[in-house]
């Protein structure tokens, strides 16, 4: 029997078997490197890649060159616009229903990582570095993570240790967070990587996440610069519903944190446009331009970071055998409609952006409008290191869209979104939709998982076609009635297959489908919600009001 005969009757196969002394983990070496860069709630608006109205200011000069020598996609959405059940998304290839991780509380038990799980199996040496915020130990070959959100400045770090438990060996360090972050995934790189092995990196940064706070060094960036705005944080006399503004706008003051006055509870112009003499429309630009000021200057600390971490790669020769991606947590808010944060289902929160470069398969400038989602994340990443989508993940793989441009036979149409955590922090009415690439569909049924403090439920549809940036909501449109039909068809078909369909809260999904048709009787009911949530919430400022007078 010939060799090549003998070898293969023994079940020893491929070239690594006709090599004497090759081993399972040398020939891992031929797979790609891959590094995971994520930044918390830096949105798209803020990369000068897409073009938004902020990148004349070039933002970010060294992340754009990631699309000049890659592939943007367009239309990447995140399916929970909240950074925990983001990450976990990520981390699972599960939308949140299945992963369990619905909000800011949810935990992700190490068993439950599955893309460092099946990097491992894959033989990568995996790291963890930098912001993780899923409570949890993470299960990486090396970690070094903040604790919760943890600290702009001279932050701790939980680093792995042997023989001692999570958050057990603490590590103080000097300076802003993001050059600690770098600094160590620097080090991990020079003094702790096993060069035999492909690399798995996630490298996360905190910034620039809310309570926005910069290195000294950036003080200066943009001072004397007039921060474009959007036009919708002046006018949009269409945008929303009564889910959003109320019966006849009643609950503008309370629903959606705001950048000027409107928001009574919370507001941008209570941190950074105090004085009272200051007009609204005064206030309201005084604190969207400190606000944008203070989130650049946090981008701006990322970007020049993200240079450091590309001269040692190039330095190293890995740069051209590393699939480099560049991502955001979610999108974010920046003055657009007059809301700050996150957690909405409008493009800028809905919106990630998402780069990535490996030059031996992506073209270099290319651009994919292909609809992804963060839980499609995990499965291309595990495909470019040459693993199958697991059947547990309900994410798929686009690498072949970052490899050919083209989206492959039975892609994915439509994105979909669900937000759980009602009038949590920043007073927006738990919602979930539908994201074509030319249109949105949103709910907002508006409970708790358990049916109460509701707000009014309402329906809105932008044709994105002709409104890019959502102030014209035509749902009641008669002209749009058979694409409401057709995408609330959709809507449903997507919420079965991921098994988001509330049959473990039973008075939520009551008030879901009371809702669903929205016919006359419906509407009449929203608009009750809508009067009485207006008392509740002038009972409760009457009764601060009282306390404090005490």
């Amino acid at each position: 029997m010939k060799r090549r005969d003998f070898l293969k009757a023994a079940g020893i196969g491929g070239a690594a078997a006709l090599v004497p002394g090759i081993s399972r983990a040398a020939k891992a070496v031929d797979k790609p490197n891959i590094i995971f860069i994520m930044s918390d709630d830096h949105t798209s608006q803020a990369v000068g890649a897409y073009g938004s109205r902020l990148a004349r200011l070039n933002p970010t000069p060294v992340i754009d060159t990631l699309a000049k020598e890659g592939m943007l996609f367009e239309n990447a959405f995140c399916t929970n616009s909240i950074c925990t059940p983001s990450r976990a998304c990520i981390m699972t290839g599960q939308f949140s229903i299945k992963n369990g991780v619905l909000d800011l509380g949810g935990r992700l038990a190490p068993e439950n990582q599955y893309l460092a799980i099946e990097m491992k199996k894959a033989g990568y040496q995996t790291a963890m570095v930098g912001k993780w915020h899923l409570k949890q130990e993470p299960n990486f070959d090396y970690y070094n993570v903040l604790p919760g959100q943890g600290s702009y400045h001279d932050p701790a770090f939980r680093e792995k240790a042997e023989g001692k438990a999570f958050g057990k060996n603490v590590v103080k360090m000097k300076g802003h967070s993001s050059d600690c972050i770098t600094d160590i995934t620097l080090n991990w790189f020079k003094n702790i990587r096993d060069k035999s092995k492909p690399f798995f990196l996630m490298h996360h940064y905190k910034a620039p996440h809310d309570m926005f706070s910069n290195a000294k060094r950036y003080e200066k960036y943009l001072e004397d610069v007039d921060i474009p705005e959007p036009e919708n944080l002046w006018k949009q006399p269409k945008f929303g519903s009564i889910a959003t503004r109320g019966h006849n706008d009643e609950l503008l003051p309370y629903i959606g944190t705001s950048i000027g006055r409107r928001n009574l509870r919370r507001n941008y112009t209570k941190s950074w446009a105090k004085d009272k003499s200051l007009s609204d429309t005064q206030a309201k630009r005084l604190a969207y331009n400190v606000y944008l000021k203070k989130y650049l200057r946090c981008v701006k600390g990322v970007d020049d970071n993200l240079k450091r971490l590309l001269a040692y790669l190039r330095k190293e020769g890995l740069m051209d055998s590393t699939v480099i991606i560049y991502t955001g947590d979610q999108g974010f808010m920046l003055g657009e409609h007059d809301y700050m944060d996150k957690r909405w289902m409008y493009d800028e929160s809905h919106r990630m952006p998402f780069l990535i470069r490996y030059p031996k398969t992506i073209k270099p400038g290319s651009r994919s409008d292909a609809i992804v989602e963060n839980v499609d994340y995990g499965p291309t990443m595990l495909d470019f290191a040459g693993v199958k989508t697991p059947d547990y993940m309900q994410g798929g793989s686009f690498k072949s869209i970052c490899e050919t441009g083209k989206e492959p036979a039975g892609w994915k149409q439509g994105a979909y979104y669900r937000y759980w955590m009602h009038m949590a922090h920043h007073d927006n009415p738990s919602h979930f939709g539908i994201r074509t690439k030319k249109f949105k569909l949103i709910f907002y049924y508006g409970c708790s998982s358990n049916g109460g403090n509701q707000t009014p439920p309402g329906w809105e549809l932008y044709d994105l076609g002709k409104d890019r940036f959502e102030v014209n909501n035509v749902y009641d449109n008669p002209e749009y009635a058979e694409i409401v039909a057709a995408l609330k068809g959709q809507l449903a078909a997507l919420r079965k297959k991921y098994g988001d369909t509330d049959e473990k809260f039973p008075a939520m999904k009551k008030i879901v489908d009371e809702f669903w048709d929205y016919g006359p009787g419906a509407r009449k009911r929203a608009i009750e919600i809508s009067h009485d949530m207006l008392e509740r919430k002038k009972k409760g400022s009457a009764s601060r009001r009282k306390k404090k007078k005490k």
